[in-house]
């Protein structure tokens, strides 16, 4: 075992000295390369002698709140056009509302997971998103709204499983992969459909404010999300070219 061979011989009373934080910080740096498997180390360390101050052998943890090295980078993960196109075609049928939802709103899976039907009016979905508890106000797309009408309601949520039972948390997560896996989409998340809400209306040609408005970020977020989501983007990209090509045919005209 690695923190065996590494400090097994550390007498225990070497935790209270201040410098053993940034020994055992070296010793996961070692593998700074694999940041997964410097994150997994320090983690075991820091239960290890977790375990040990709860039972009264050491007095302190120096391997408490050590961060992490990994960073998982999705920022500039989106579902294109192509990527929906495969998740519809063979996702059952309850899954496909949830990934219309998470489209058309923006939302995270855990405010839209307990959306119920009294938050739906017809027109609007109005909810509280629980990690900023911010207010939000979503006209409902002609798109999903044709899929929400049409939808039976069984049970207090809108999205339920394919039982008709609301979600638990595990239970999405596990279903929702397998589909992806299914449809060949690799690592797609489905918080990667709030980038993709953002992309979208951007192109649409929305303003940040208005894209605040229903996704319920941040204004300067909104902004930093554009300018990653968007550098690529080649619908802009067709449509500028097309407005100098107007601009340009415009003057030749005059």
């Amino acid at each position: 075992m690695k923190i065996e061979a590494a400090f097994g011989d550390m007498p225990l009373a070497a935790l209270e000295d201040p410098r053993a934080r940034g020994e055992f910080k070296k010793w996961r740096d070692q593998w700074a390369d694999k940041p997964r498997t410097a994150d997994y180390a320090w983690m075991v360390l820091a239960r290890t002698i977790s375990w040990g101050k709860d039972r009264g052998r050491v007095r302190t943890n120096p391997c408490e709140r050590g961060g992490r090295i990994y960073r998982s980078d999705r920022s500039e993960i989106v579902w294109t056009e192509a990527d929906i196109g495969r998740f519809m075609a063979v996702a059952p049928d309850h899954l496909k509302v949830a990934l219309l939802m998470g489209l058309w709103t923006g939302q995270r899976i855990g405010d839209l997971r307990t959306v119920t039907w009294s938050a739906y009016d017809g027109e609007f979905i109005r909810l509280k998103q629980s990690k900023t508890g911010r207010r939000v106000a979503i006209r409902v797309g002609a798109p999903l709204k044709a899929v929400l009408d049409a939808l039976p309601r069984r049970a207090v949520t809108i999205l339920t499983t394919e039982k008709g039972t609301s979600w638990t948390h595990f239970g999405f997560q596990s279903s929702w992969r397998k589909a992806v896996a299914e449809a060949g989409l690799g690592d797609l998340h489905f918080h990667d459909l709030r980038g993709s809400a953002v992309s979208r209306l951007a192109e649409a040609g929305c303003t940040e404010a208005e894209i605040a408005s229903i996704t319920g970020h941040a204004l300067h977020e909104v902004g930093k999300m554009i300018d990653r989501y968007l550098k690529r983007s080649e619908k802009l990209a067709e449509a500028a070219i097309l407005k100098l090509e107007s601009r340009t045919i415009q003057d030749q005209t005059l």
